[in-house]
This record gives structure tokens, C-alpha cells and sequence, in this order.
């Protein structure tokens, strides 16, 4: 028995180490964006620490989710008319599933930043799950690439094309749909795709002109953000940034328990970052506000803002928590390093470029990715230190995976794996 008990609780430990170093949902198996335990390399180029590097058809945004040994991204046509999920071996990049899935007659408009395939996938054992907003939504078997079951019938103008990520909890699928013309989210059956719940939005936009159309067609009350899931009074709860707006739901029914406005932002677009029993996230555009918020003590009264940062806040980027420091880098290139627990700055510089993608952190550093191609590699300190610089050929405006001790690099053409003592193989 004392040997049973001791081989089981091995098991669990390398199968808990094991997903750790995966990467299975948008920002990573804790959805934040940090690995506790790779140490990826410094330094790379085209020529240099390059394991593989695979082409990717079409245009697409989405980032890379890596499980089983599999790479999974999703891309589109330029024109939003053909949607496709792809899955590369995560050894040798070549090239597993290339699955068309979705033909659009008439694709929605996507504003030319944007593109047909933004949201990233999530995957579990067996199984990955994909979305392209309202055009629809597929699960799909990670081994044989077969069709599980799909979905095309829910629907919201994204009015400048979709970008919030779905993520997995409990045996729900949980998205957002927050457009123009119609804002909800709903809760899906991960293995059928059928309905448990759906939740419209709750806050009054008070745009509506003498005509009775909202403001800017409503433009203003589309969103971007990807849920994240923190637990509270022992129970799970759901921190979900809408426009103008976030809120907590309970992630079991899909119930709102509270809303705390901003009315000052529109279109949240990250994911919220928990910790030190506070929660971290960007309000939204035009210039949007850091927030810092905590919990009620009852799991339905709103939260408590403790401090709020008003300079050198990101719009697209999500920010990192290491330590007691938040780190972020604005759509422009101002990177900050703010006290978490007071909201005063630690640190302001400049980097080169503009971002879009989510910056992660590992052995002790931070790795910023803007839309040439640069990445600047800096110290996870309270001075601002920059390691070294590397850029590859193409920019990046998909956020990063991290494989064991490697980088799994999307730009906007290709795939790359990146790691300390790899050649290149291109």
C-alpha cells in the first residue's frame, strides 16, 4: 500500500509538473502569463537558436496553444471567407492538421489591424477548441483532427472583428460576444456545444441619440477581453471585462453577482491578472486606466477599487504580475514596472516599436514582442535593465508560448521554436 501510495502521488506530481510546461489557453496554463519553471533562451535571430520555423497560411492574429506535443493556431483567408485551425508538431514543425473549417458567404468587416482569426484556442487532453467569434465554433479531436461538434449560430456584429479568447471550465466552454449591436456571454457543454447558459450584458450604455441609434453605431460597446476564472469565499467566479464595464459571474449558471463601471473606457481587450488578493487589468481605450480592485467580502457585493494608474497603460497588451511588480508595455512602447500592492511606479522607460502582443515572463525576465519583429528581453526588477535585443524577420501581433525551456514564436507569416543550442533548421 505505502508503495501504491507513493507511485500515485508521483504520478500527480509529473503530471501537474507536466501541464505546467505546456501552455494550453491564452497567457499559459495559469492564464497569466509567467512560467515558474522554463528558462527560455536570451538570444535567437533567423540563424541562430532556431529550431524550426514552418510557414502559416492566410492572416491571422491568434496565438499559439501547445499540448500533447502539438501545436494548435488557427488562420484565415485575408478576406475572412475561409476559416482553418493548424496543427504542427511540436518537435519538428512539420506540418499535422491542416483543417478548413468554416466557409463564410459574407464575412463581417474586420478593421485592417485586426484579422478573421484573432481569438486563440484552448485545449484539454484530447480535445481543442476553437472560435472565430460569430462565425463560429468548433471542438475538434487533437489526435485524428475529426469534427466534433459545431456551432454558427451565435451571433454579434464584432464590428471591427472578433478577439476574445474562450477558455475551458469544468465541462463549460465559456466565450464573449460582446458587439455592437448585441453583448453576452455564454457557457457552452465542452463535449456536446449545446447551450447551459447565457448571460446578456446588464449595463445601460446611455449612447443612445435623439434618433434612438446608439453612438458611433456602437462602436463603444464592443469588447475584446478574455475571461479569467479566481476563486472567492471558496467558490469560483468569473472577472469578465466588457465595454465600459466589468463584471463577476458566477461561472456555473452564468448569474451576475456584481458590475463595476468605468464609463470612462470602452472595449476592454485583456485578460485580467489576480493576485496579493487583488485583480489587475487595463480598463479599455481610448486611453484607459489600470485598475486594481478588491473583492467584496460577500461574493455578490461589487469590488472596491484600492488604486488606479493612469499613465503608460495598455490598451491591447495584458499585463504581467511577478513578484510584488506589475510589468506592461503600452500599445506605443512606454513600459512600466508598478508596485502591485501600492499602484505607485516602481520604473518608466521606452522600447522600440508598438505592441499588440502580451508580453510573458520567465527566469526572472520579461520578454516584450512588438509588430516588426523586435523582441527586447528585460530584467524582472525594480531598475530597468535591458538584457538584449533580438528580432526576427517578420512582427509579431500574436502573444507568445512557452514549451519546456523554448519559445513558441508566431509572427505574421510563421511558426517558430525557439531555444538555447538549436541551429537553424529553416
Amino acid at each position: 500500500m505505502h508503495r501504491l501510495a507513493i507511485a500515485i502521488l508521483t504520478y500527480i506530481v509529473a503530471s501537474a509538473t507536466s501541464l505546467a510546461a505546456q501552455w494550453p489557453q491564452f497567457r499559459g496554463p495559469d492564464g497569466n502569463g509567467v512560467s515558474a519553471t522554463a528558462n527560455p533562451p536570451l538570444n535567437w535571430s533567423e540563424d541562430k537558436n532556431v529550431r524550426w520555423k514552418t510557414p502559416i497560411h492566410g492572416r491571422a492574429w491568434s496565438s499559439p496553444v501547445v499540448l500533447e506535443g502539438k501545436v494548435w493556431v488557427t488562420t484565415a483567408t485575408e478576406d475572412g471567407r475561409q476559416l482553418s485551425a493548424l496543427a504542427v508538431d511540436a518537435d519538428t514543425g512539420k506540418m499535422l492538421h491542416d483543417l478548413k473549417l468554416f466557409d463564410v458567404a459574407k464575412p463581417q468587416f474586420a478593421h485592417p489591424f485586426n484579422s478573421y482569426a484573432s481569438p486563440t484556442p484552448v485545449i484539454e487532453p484530447g480535445r481543442v477548441y476553437v472560435t472565430f467569434g460569430s462565425p463560429g465554433t468548433a471542438a475538434l479531436d487533437t489526435r485524428s483532427g475529426k469534427l466534433l461538434w459545431e456551432r454558427r449560430d451565435l451571433e454579434c456584429n464584432h464590428f471591427r472583428g472578433a478577439g476574445s479568447s474562450p477558455i475551458v471550465f469544468e465541462n463549460l466552454l465559456v466565450m464573449h460576444f460582446d458587439g455592437s449591436d448585441q453583448q453576452y456571454l455564454v457557457g457552452l457543454d465542452k463535449r456536446t456545444g449545446k447551450t447551459v447558459w447565457k448571460t446578456d450584458r446588464s449595463i445601460d450604455f446611455q449612447d443612445l441619440g435623439p434618433d434612438g441609434k446608439p453612438q458611433a453605431d456602437g462602436d463603444f460597446r464592443k469588447a475584446f477581453s478574455t475571461p479569467h476564472i479566481v476563486t472567492h469565499g471558496g467558490a469560483p467566479l468569473l472577472i469578465s471585462i466588457g465595454s465600459k464595464a466589468t463584471y463577476g459571474y458566477d461561472p456555473r449558471t452564468g448569474k451576475e453577482l456584481w458590475r463595476l463601471e468605468e464609463r470612462g473606457s470602452h472595449s476592454g481587450s485583456t485578460r485580467p491578472v489576480p493576485g496579493h488578493g487583488l485583480i489587475f487589468y487595463p480598463s479599455g481605450f481610448p486611453t484607459g486606466q489600470l485598475l486594481a480592485i478588491r473583492l467584496g467580502e460577500k461574493r455578490d457585493a461589487p469590488p472596491d477599487v484600492v488604486w488606479k494608474v493612469t499613465r503608460g497603460v495598455p490598451n491591447k497588451p495584458s499585463v504581467l504580475l511577478v513578484g510584488d511588480l506589475l510589468f506592461m508595455v503600452n500599445d506605443t512602447g512606454i513600459t512600466s514596472a508598478i508596485d502591485a500592492k501600492t499602484g505607485e511606479s516602481v520604473w518608466t522607460s521606452r522600447i522600440a516599436g508598438t505592441y499588440s502582443a502580451s508580453p510573458v515572463s520567465a527566469a526572472g525576465r520579461i520578454y516584450f514582442f512588438n509588430e516588426d519583429g523586435k523582441t527586447t528581453v528585460i530584467e524582472a526588477g525594480r531598475t530597468f535593465k535591458v538584457l538584449t535585443e533580438n528580432l526576427l524577420d517578420e512582427g509579431f501581433m500574436a502573444s507568445p508560448a512557452i514549451l519546456g525551456d523554448a519559445l513558441i514564436l508566431r509572427t505574421k507569416t510563421h511558426l517558430y521554436r525557439v531555444e538555447e543550442g538549436a541551429g537553424s533548421r529553416l
